[in-house]
């Protein structure tokens, strides 16, 4: 599933295209993703401009505009295998393209193989956003300001299981997806096993850290491409190739003498070295 550092990435790489375009028409193919996809939308969208392209956590969010400044907010999630691409007018709709947003020169295509995606809508001024039921429910952002050390105390102190799928759990801290929990929870030596509420105060000030820095090296890498996900432009992202412990079951640990191990925590893989995370 494409989480934070994959979707930061297609945010980047649709916005120079997208800003200020008009959008000429939207075309629905599949009426039902994750949730209904709005008919209104062909009527709502025509005659709107692209006003600004944002995220918030694995969410995309396209601010429309119309020059009365009336408008709302398109909201985007690619599920477990979606991606969005740009194509040319007339090019040949593929089995699994359900939404087209028709721009002057070329279309921005949503394609979902599994369904897992949504189109939604959210009328009314930017910030309204948050009023929509997908995004009420939204943690904090691991790459802004809120996400401080004293955060973290006061969060983790009122949960007592295991520390990654706590720092997995979008209602806490959204975008933290597998990967970058397992090797975030390596670069601050912390043992996934270990309760959230038992972490020092110093080492959570270590794991801030470590959750930004593999978040921006994976953005700055293009993410991580398993399975379907792939950018806007086709082209893959390369973290998981650098990833000192993720999918490398077995293998040397790239910090000591030991051997990293797989294990299952909530239904997910999670990667550790036993060694040096405690």
């Amino acid at each position: 599933m494409p989480e934070l550092p994959e979707v930061e990435v297609c945010r980047r790489g649709i916005e120079p295209e997208l800003l200020e375009q008009p959008i000429l028409g939207v075309k629905i193919r599949a009426p039902r993703l994750r949730l209904p996809i709005p008919p209104e939308l062909a009527e709502w969208l025509p005659g709107c401009r692209i006003a600004a392209v944002r995220r918030r956590g694995k969410y995309l969010l396209l601010d429309c505009r119309r020059s009365d400044g009336s408008g709302g907010t398109l909201i985007i999630h690619l599920g477990m295998s979606g991606h969005l691409r740009f194509v040319a007018p007339g090019e040949p709709v593929g089995k699994h393209d359900h939404f087209d947003l028709c721009l002057p020169t070329r279309i921005l295509r949503l394609s979902d193989p599994r369904r897992f995606g949504l189109v939604a809508w959210q009328p009314g001024e930017p910030e309204a956003c948050e009023q929509h039921p997908l995004l009420a429910v939204q943690g904090v952002e691991p790459l802004s300001p809120e996400f401080t050390v004293d955060w973290l105390e006061a969060a983790f102190s009122r949960r007592a299981a295991p520390v990654k799928p706590v720092l997995m759990d979008s209602h806490l801290l959204v975008g933290v997806g597998n990967i970058y929990a397992s090797e975030s929870l390596f670069r601050a030596g912390i043992s996934p096993l270990r309760a959230a509420n038992r972490i020092a105060r110093g080492r959570l000030a270590t794991l801030v850290e470590a959750v930004q820095a593999t978040l921006s090296e994976a953005i700055a890498a293009g993410g991580s491409s398993i399975r379907d996900y792939v950018h806007s432009d086709g082209s893959s992202g390369w973290f998981q190739i650098q990833a000192a412990v993720y999918g490398r079951d077995g293998q040397p640990c790239r910090r000591c003498a030991g051997r990293v191990r797989q294990i299952r925590q909530a239904g997910r893989s999670t990667y550790y070295c036993p060694g040096c995370q405690r």
